[in-house]
């Protein structure tokens, strides 16, 4: 689904759509000059959830929020494909856990090369994806991101540094929801569902 920084295939490329297959809900990859150097790696760990590797406690966050900013986020999370694999309890526990966050035009949401600690689900407004590529002074602009969609997950399946930067065209709305939770709820229920198609398939 999103990018928190998007899915880049070759630099100034076209975004992919998150909804092209299951697996594809990295909201970004390595430039392509990246993946040619073989240079020391960024700390990328990313935490392997399932059967093989059992979590430990989860107490949930609960944020307060009126029933009519709960009906936004859960009609945004039903129509996004990287929540589509969390059971509707669980969906509440990530829904209680949203925080939401008003911007202004400029605002630099997320920046290339910081760490990340949450995901954004845009609910209004329109944000500028773009990446200072190896080689260059002036970032290159990547795409625009719109009503429904979420970027920012790269940095938590992956521990990973932001890969580029996200900044608000104009007036808008966000839901941020958290590490602890994307990796405890979506993050799980995706895996899970994966496991369940592996066992299937064998």
């Amino acid at each position: 689904m999103g990018v928190e920084e998007g899915e880049i295939h070759s630099k100034g490329s076209e975004m992919e759509s998150d909804e092209d297959s299951e697996d594809d809900y990295v909201d970004d990859l390595p430039a392509p000059t990246q993946l040619k150097e073989k240079k020391p790696r960024n700390s990328v760990s990313a935490e392997a959830f399932g059967s093989w590797n059992q979590k430990g406690n989860f107490t949930p966050t609960i944020i307060n929020k009126s029933e009519e900013v709960r009906d936004k986020i859960k009609e945004r999370l039903n129509s996004a494909f990287m929540f589509s694999a969390v059971h509707h309890n669980d969906l509440k526990i990530v829904i209680d856990a949203m925080a939401e966050k008003k911007v202004s035009a400029g605002d630099a949401i997320i920046r290339e090369g910081e760490d990340g600690d949450c995901l954004y689900v845009i609910e209004s407004g329109h944000y500028k994806c773009t990446k200072i590529f190896s080689g260059q002074t002036e970032p290159t602009y990547l795409k625009t991101y719109e009503p429904g969609e979420a970027f920012g997950e790269l940095a938590l399946l992956y521990n990973a540094p932001r890969a580029a930067t996200i900044t608000a065209e104009e007036e808008g709305i966000l839901y941020a929801l958290d590490r602890n939770t994307f990796n405890h709820i979506v993050k799980d229920a995706a895996a899970k569902k994966r496991e369940r198609y592996e066992e299937f398939l064998t």
